[in-house]
This record gives structure tokens, sequence and C-alpha cells, in this order.
């Protein structure tokens, strides 16, 4: 593995982690703006912008977006989270510049009036479709409650009426300002071709008008709950009862922020976890699982339920003593080794797949300018010990200040 870098004069940079054994490359440019960037008028922004940029460009349609990736045989999708807006698409090596010309036109989109609108309709649409489904909101609900006037409270979607009174100038004000080349990193990974990805960055991106860094919203995270408490949203017609729990954790810059990925797999992880052999194993719960989620300057673990409506609470009791037993009795060694070992696994095969790398690699760039290889995180996981995880317990209580929200048939 080799990683390779190249700063252009309006301040793109431009990235590659190069594999001599890889048989595919991937390709993506990572946008430092997400829903955490919004005010309230321009809130679902970012993700509505996501699905603008493949309208099409001044002189490249939406269909031939479409067509071309499919001529070139590219795997392309893009994404929207609270911090990020990812493009990407995996080629075979010989298709690289086909890719990288195709991406980087998209990023200067025409942005047209009667496609914003027509595009609205679906991201309205979008909105009740999530709101229709399990876990009906409950996940962005809790969020909001937990984040408070924290940015990181905002759903990515945004809301049927900010959506609804967005204007298109406000959307290419937003795309001025925050596509730029110092928000922006084009990344490249598994067979690369660097001097070949440069000069076309060079050709297709280096006239793109470089403007002042746009600094993110960045407040105080909370570390607790902003309001602790539970809510319910009832749905009569659902068969089963959805919880969603936030309650504090490490965030991205944190020194614990691996061992707190290992202790969720020891606790919560879908398959072998504490709250597996104790809920799902039994047949007492369809899911029970913890994960941790990090942002720059935030993180919390997430605790995931669905039961039956009458059993949600006294199930929740029953997670919350795991958590006490375990912050109180510690890991035993064994589902610690289990766990560390799902964690190593789990990054080198990430580690063998381009496109995996490219999100790895890319985003690590992105937030921090940093860069790790697969060996470097391989060896911080086999580094982990029990201290570090009971370290984690006892900083971060996972039965103490939390935001609850249920979501079912079950009443207040």
């Amino acid at each position: 593995m080799a990683f390779l870098r190249e700063r252009l004069d309006n301040g793109l940079e431009v990235i590659a982690e190069t594999s001599a054994h890889a048989v595919s490359t991937s390709v993506g440019f990572f946008v430092n703006t997400g829903s955490r960037d919004e005010t309230d008028l321009l809130w679902g922004t970012s993700h509505f912008l996501e699905h603008m940029i493949f309208k099409g460009t001044e002189s490249v349609s939406g269909d031939e977006i479409n067509r071309r990736f499919d001529a070139m045989g590219a795997s392309a999708n893009a994404y929207t989270a609270e911090e990020d807006t990812v493009y990407y698409a995996t080629v075979l090596p010989d298709r690289q510049a086909d890719a990288v010309d195709l991406i980087a036109r998209m990023m200067r989109p025409a942005l047209r009036e009667e496609d914003f609108s027509t595009e609205k309709l679906v991201i309205l649409e979008e909105i009740r479709m999530y709101d229709d489904q399990p876990p009906f909101g409950a996940d962005d609900q809790c969020r909001a409650a937990f984040f408070g006037d924290h940015p990181l409270a905002r759903s990515v979607l945004g809301t049927v009426e900010s959506i609804t009174a967005l204007p298109v100038e406000a959307m290419r004000d937003y795309h001025h300002r925050r596509y730029a080349p110092g928000t922006m990193v084009l990344a490249a990974t598994g067979a690369v071709d660097f001097p070949a990805l440069v000069a076309d960055a060079r050709r297709l991106c280096g006239g793109w008008e470089s403007l002042p860094d746009t600094a993110r919203l960045r407040p105080d995270a909370p570390d607790r709950a902003a309001r602790p408490g539970t809510a319910r949203i009832v749905r009569p017609s659902a068969t089963l009862e959805y919880g969603v729990r936030m309650s504090p954790g490490p965030s991205e810059r944190h020194a614990d922020r691996f061992a707190a990925k290992l202790l969720a797999a020891v606790l919560g992880d879908s398959s072998g976890s504490r709250l597996y052999w104790a809920l799902v194993d039994s047949g007492a719960a369809e899911q029970a699982t913890l994960h941790h989620h990090e942002f720059l300057d935030a993180g919390l673990f997430v605790t995931q339920l669905s039961c039956d409506a009458d059993a949600i609470d006294a199930q929740f009791e029953r997670i919350l003593e795991i958590y006490r037993d375990a912050a109180t009795r510690g890991i035993a060694g064994p589902e610690f080794d289990q766990a560390r070992n799902k964690l190593a696994s789990r990054v080198v095969l990430a580690g063998e797949r381009p496109r995996r790398r490219l999100f790895e690699v890319g985003g690590e760039w992105a937030h921090a300018r940093t860069y790790r290889t697969v060996a470097e995180t391989l060896g911080i996981v086999e580094s982990l010990t029990r201290d570090d995880v009971q370290q984690v317990l006892e900083r971060w209580r996972l039965d103490e200040s939390a935001s609850v929200v249920l979501a079912g048939p079950a009443g207040g």
C-alpha cells in the first residue's frame, strides 16, 4: 500500500491509497457538508442537493449520467450524513478516467428549477415514507432529544415544512459555498493511476473558484442527554414496539473511540453478544443491539430494541441491568477476546475491498487530514485491553443520562 497526496492551486486535495494487488478502482468526492451545517431555513438541503447532483449538468443530462455509469460497468452511488456528503464509483482500473470525468462534472450541477420542483416531491414522499415505516422516526426524534440545540440534532432528510419552503436560489447559494475546493477531497483507492488522477483533477476541477474555508457549526457538544427521559410515538397498526435509547459516548477524536466499539460488540453485537443471548436468542425480543456512533466533536451509544408492545418497558429494564452488571463486574476474558477478534476481522476484510477503504481513507482525510493504514488500525484494535473497555464503562455510563423514544402500538 502507498498513500499519495497532491493539492491543486485552488485548494482541492487529491489523495489515493494505491495497491498493487487490487483489481478494481474506487474514486469519490468527499464534501464536508451535512445536516449539521444547515440552518433552520436550510434544513434538509444537503440531502436534497445530493439528489439534484444526479439530475445533470449544463452539458450532461441526468439520463446520460446513468447511461455513462452503466456503460463503464460502474457501481456508483452517493449518501448524505450529518457531517458528509459522498459521491463514489467503483470500476475496473481501465475505466478510472471515465469515472473521474463523470463524477467531477457532476459536482457542478445545473440545478434547474424544473428539476428542483420535481425532485422536491420525491424528497417529501421520502420523508413521509420514513415516518410510516419502523421505527417510525423514533431514531430522529431520539437524536433531536439527545442533542437538543446542537446542530447534530437535525434529521438528514429535513422536515416537510423546511423542504416545502426551500427555494431553489437558497440551494444554489448553499452549493456555491459548501462545494468549494477547500471543503472537498477527491479520493481514490485500489488499483489507482495517481498521476492520471491528478492530471484529470487539474483539467476538470482546477478552474473551480477558491473560496475562504467555510466554518462548520461547532458549538459545544453535550456530554449528557440534553433532554433525558422517555417519549412515545403511537402507531396503532404496528405489530411490534420499537425503542431507541441514546447515551453519551466518545467522539471521533477521543482516545476511547476504539474501545467503545469493542464494548458495543461485547454487549450489543447482532450475534454472540450479551444482549443477543439474553433477549434475541431467548425469544424475548426480535432485535436488541448496541452501537457506538461518532462525530467530529460528539459521540453516542445507541441501543435499539424491538419486541412485543406490552414487554417493551420490562425489556429495556433488562438491558439496563445488563449494562449495570458490565460496569460493576467488568468484561470476562473470553467475551473480550471474541469481540476483539470480531473487530480485527472486520478491519481486515474491509481493508481488502477498495470501496470500503475509500470510505475509511477519504473520510479520515476529509475530517482530520490524517491517514492510517489497515495494519495501523489493526494494531490499535489488537492492543486494546479489558482495562480500556472498563474505562469506557466508567467514563460513559450506559445506564445513566439517556434519551429514549418508543414507537409502536403502546400508548402513553
